[in-house]
């Protein structure tokens, strides 16, 4: 549980650690990770957990589709036939109507169906790209912040320069110690 949002900590690997940084790319890691280490600490990087990505509404499968169709008004008063298989005739049916009047198959969830239930196959949908991927940074001493670390000018650089808060955002290669933050425009 986190003290606020700046003070977040968790499990890393079964050790506790105070979190630097989520969702870094593996240049920030690069860049952190030395520069933390030649500070003492003891950093943790985790891959993080990729968020499982929800399908599109037009990725749904027709059968699907069809299925949660409403019935046509009349076609559930067609005898000792349960609603849902009513519910499938009567898509069946506008689906036919549909192909029929002219419609290009495919451009209602009718014309899906129709294409479905004829024997072809519907296209798949288009992969999704790979997310990129990401890592969680942690140290091994739950009491480090970052900011605190930054602005109580606790962290050098290998050179022996004070981090900045530029040279920590990487705006800047080398930190200009000398000018205070608030002073620079």
């Amino acid at each position: 549980m986190a003290i606020n949002k700046n003070h977040e900590f968790e499990d890393l690997n079964g050790v506790k650690c105070a979190i630097v940084e989520r969702n870094a790319t593996q240049e920030r890691v690069d860049f952190l990770k030395p520069l933390l280490e030649f500070n003492k600490y003891t950093v943790i990087v985790v891959p993080a957990p990729v968020a499982p990505a929800r399908p599109a509404a037009a990725a749904k499968p027709a059968a699907a589709t069809a299925a949660t169709a409403p019935a046509a008004p009349g076609a559930a008063g067609a005898g000792n036939q349960p609603a849902t298989a009513a519910a499938s005739a009567g898509a069946a049916t506008s689906a036919g109507a549909a192909t029929t009047s002219g419609a290009a198959p495919g451009t209602s969830s009718a014309g899906v169906a129709a294409t479905a239930s004829s024997g072809e196959t519907p296209t798949p949908a288009p992969e999704a790209p790979p997310a990129p991927t990401t890592f969680t940074i942690g140290v091994t001493d739950v009491s480090f912040n970052w900011v605190n670390a930054i602005f109580g000018r606790l962290l050098k650089t290998p050179e022996g320069h004070v981090v900045t808060l530029q040279y920590w955002q990487q705006k800047e290669a080398v930190p200009d110690d000398e000018k205070p933050y608030f002073e620079k425009k």
